[in-house]
């Protein structure tokens, strides 16, 4: 007998979450907001853009050379929820996702990186 529980965690043990993460300044409380398929590496990927001045976005990169690395703290805001089948394709849910935080921060526009546009990572 096909024990379904079981295979669906362990389903859940091999695909890595997704969602929107967000990477604080915290000497100015300026926050860089993006989705990707991958929380489980962001921030060494993004810790590894940023400490060889590769980051696509100037003003985080020249805050993260000002300020160095000890002053900003990375944080995942939300996860999508993992679906029972490996082929289910999660772009729409990230894309969707991601445009509900960036519209809970346009207000405070001035305190993001972000200039309004979607970031999302592989």
């Amino acid at each position: 007998m096909i024990d379904k529980k079981k295979i669906k965690e362990e389903y859940k043990l091999v695909v890595p979450p997704k969602g929107v993460f967000a990477i604080k300044n915290l000497k100015t409380g300026r926050v860089w907001l993006g989705s990707t398929m991958n929380l489980k590496n962001i921030y060494i990927r993004y810790q590894i853009l940023l400490n060889n001045g590769k980051h696509i976005n100037s003003r985080l990169q020249e805050d993260w050379h000002t300020f160095g690395e000890e002053s900003f703290e990375f944080e995942v805001l939300d996860t999508l929820e993992l679906k029972e089948g490996p082929d289910y394709n999660y772009s729409e849910d990230l894309e969707i996702l991601e445009m509900l935080w960036l519209d809970k921060f346009r207000p405070l526009e001035e305190k993001t990186y972000n200039k309004n546009e979607k970031i999302r990572v592989a």
